[in-house]
């Protein structure tokens, strides 16, 4: 996979940016380039932050799979 760095470096982001997103709204604050999700609605704006995480956690475990070895197996 040639792309694994970028897929990486991605999923990392979405990891960190929702997860700090999640803490900084409990304690009252928000990141300013993602104030755009509070005017949609708090509910909506935390739903966006889960599947964030979720989206960032799945990209992590993908890039990381290493796809030839698993069809390896399945020859077994």
């Amino acid at each position: 996979m040639k792309n694994k760095g970028i897929l990486l470096l991605t999923g990392y982001l979405l990891l960190t940016l929702g997860v700090t997103s999640i803490v900084m709204e409990l304690v009252g604050t928000h990141w300013y380039f993602l104030g755009w999700l509070e005017k949609v609605g708090r509910l909506t704006a935390f739903i966006i932050k889960i599947l964030m995480v979720m989206a960032g956690i799945l990209t992590i475990v993908f890039a990381r799979t290493d796809w030839e070895k698993e069809k390896r197996n399945e020859d077994f």
